[in-house]
């Protein structure tokens, strides 16, 4: 298969450049390929006026610059994300990102923190088939999760999200596309775009990829007010975002009641495999949650205490933080979330 690759510059700033995959532009032959070429990047141009376009070309599969990827059971692969906050050294990479290939079509379970991310994902579905990718599910708001959304769109895949998301993403977008170029870098972020969702979930449904089913769940608000999981039954394969933290210190947006009582209620059956949203697949749910679990319930607990002291929020804060200092071992970024989790938390139960 051949791949329509188009040099992008920052109008604003000509130098800064960057190779965009096209997904329109595939084509089984180079010819093809070339032929459809110049509308296709017109047309994509004309939708991203902050770009400027170079000449478009044509490369093989292989020649795609990829997301590397495990094969964690039959058909289900993961890029697991690095294990920091997004920054200028990981490019916001740091989400978990998976796909699962069915008889038919191909799912895909988030879909990174940038245009460029989703790119290289897509590439790395495209190096392990050439199945359509009929599907693109965001597990929730996140933009780690969902910047890269645009370029599984203009694969054709139809975008699943819990019916929540689109009112949340609304509220904080005009921000994220300000803050995330400031922490990324222009270049790492350079065509990235906010995309509506094509199926809004607000309730239990399966999503079918031929041979096997993929169980769609909503879930209360948790991790935030848009989570979803996703299951795999072929496999047991439980896909939980980031209702799973392991290594990167869990940060709160939505209820901490409502996550501690997800953690409580395990699925029946059990799954074989737990892909959290950051951090190693767990082979287990025990091994999945107990690290969460035991942060979130320290973070309730060290926060009813400064409340009860009558501490003010300013307060509050630092005394959450300190008193949580023997659950820290483990949790990159643990002072900087924390922080931000007392002051979620102290919202949340003040008023208890």
């Amino acid at each position: 298969m051949f791949h329509l690759v188009l040099a992008a510059c920052l109008a604003a700033q000509p130098a800064t450049c960057q190779p965009r995959l096209l997904p329109a532009g595939d084509a089984p032959t180079r010819e093809d390929c070339e032929a459809r070429a110049a509308p296709i990047a017109r047309d994509w141009l004309a939708r991203h006026p902050e770009l400027t376009g170079g000449r478009p070309r044509c490369v093989e599969t292989a020649e795609l610059p990829a997301l590397s990827v495990q094969e964690v059971a039959a058909g289900i692969h993961v890029h697991q994300g690095a294990m920091a906050q997004i920054s200028r050294q990981n490019r916001g990479r740091i989400a978990n990102l998976s796909f699962v290939i069915g008889a038919e079509t191909v799912a895909v379970i988030d879909a990174g923190g940038s245009r460029a991310e989703g790119e290289a994902l897509y590439a790395a579905i495209r190096q392990a088939t050439d199945k359509p990718v009929s599907h693109l599910v965001l597990t929730h708001m996140h933009p780690d999760h969902i910047l890269g959304a645009e370029v599984f769109s203009e694969a054709g895949a139809s975008i699943v999200a819990d019916a929540r998301l689109p009112e949340a993403v609304a509220r904080r977008a005009e921000s994220w596309m300000v803050s995330t170029p400031r922490q990324i870098g222009d270049a790492a972020f350079a065509g990235t775009r906010i995309v509506g969702i094509d199926q809004a979930v607000a309730a239990p449904q399966v999503l079918s990829l031929g041979d096997r089913q993929l169980r769609l769940t909503p879930v209360p608000a948790a991790h935030t007010g848009t989570d979803m999981t996703v299951l795999d039954e072929k496999t047991a394969t439980l896909f939980t975002g980031d209702l799973v933290f392991i290594g990167l210190t869990p940060s709160l947006d939505g209820s901490l009641a409502g996550w501690l009582d997800w953690i409580a209620a395990p699925p029946d059956p059990e799954p074989a495999l737990i892909v959290p949203g950051h951090g190693p697949v767990a082979e287990s749910w025990d091994e999945a949650v107990a690290p969460v679990r035991q942060y979130l319930t320290a973070l309730r607990d060290a926060t009813r205490k400064a409340i009860g002291a009558g501490l003010p929020l300013s307060q509050a804060i630092p005394a959450i933080v300190a008193a949580m200092q023997p659950v820290s071992e483990g949790w990159a970024d643990f002072r900087d979330t924390t922080a931000r989790n007392a002051a979620a938390a102290y919202a949340e139960l003040e008023w208890e």
